[in-house]
């Protein structure tokens, strides 16, 4: 995975609430392990015309004005079926940090399992940026990893994580690369454990 240490980038506002996995990426399209090409149908059911399959010109993804590799959404952002392809879906479109004010908790593990850092605000916070970027899409969005914050025409607030995850973003770790960084620690573990149960 990719290092994500500080990001400063334009975003893309999509102010639904309760997005759910299906949405993210429909069902019909989890027929791969692979976690390329699922992109290609991020929100496909929005992005595209159900009956002609041409691109809906009202959907923010097909909007030119807006662009960037954070996407701001509305409350409760990855409810529903537990599937990792939603997290693999933003990933492979581009996306490398969602906002939102609440995540569900197994979107947020799967999200943080990819390199996709899931930032969460509060409603305050939310609303303000969404209106921000909704106006001006050349509003610049930064977010700093190690100092978890995330700061707008000068405001910020700082969000919560997990300090291990922390460790795996700001490395490019996914969780095995992370026990393996810890290898020397752990082998010098088991040699002080060996020696008790010798004793």
């Amino acid at each position: 995975m990719e290092k994500l240490i500080k990001l400063a980038t334009t975003a893309v506002p999509l102010p639904a609430e309760n997005i759910d996995t299906d949405q993210i990426i429909p069902a019909r399209f989890l027929k791969s392990i692979n976690k390329e090409g699922f992109g290609d149908n991020l929100f496909r059911d929005w992005r595209y015309n159900v009956h002609t399959n041409e691109p809906n010109p009202d959907f923010v993804l097909n909007n030119p004005k807006y662009s960037g590799e954070i996407l701001v959404a509305g409350n409760n952002f990855g409810c529903g079926s537990s599937r990792e392809h939603a997290a693999w879906s933003l990933t492979d479109y581009g996306f490398k940090v969602v906002v939102s004010s609440y995540f569900a908790d197994i979107f947020r593990g799967n999200a943080l399992n990819n390199g996709l850092l899931p930032v969460k605000v509060s409603d305050e916070f939310l609303k303000d940026l969404m209106a921000a970027i909704t106006a001006n899409p050349e509003t610049e969005v930064s977010v700093d990893v190690e100092n978890q914050s995330i700061s707008y025409n000068g405001k910020s607030e700082n969000f919560e994580l997990d300090a291990n995850k922390k460790i795996c973003l700001m490395n490019g770790y996914d969780d095995i690369d992370f026990l393996i960084s810890k290898k020397a620690e752990i082998e010098k573990f088991e040699q002080k454990t060996q020696k008790v149960y010798e004793q």
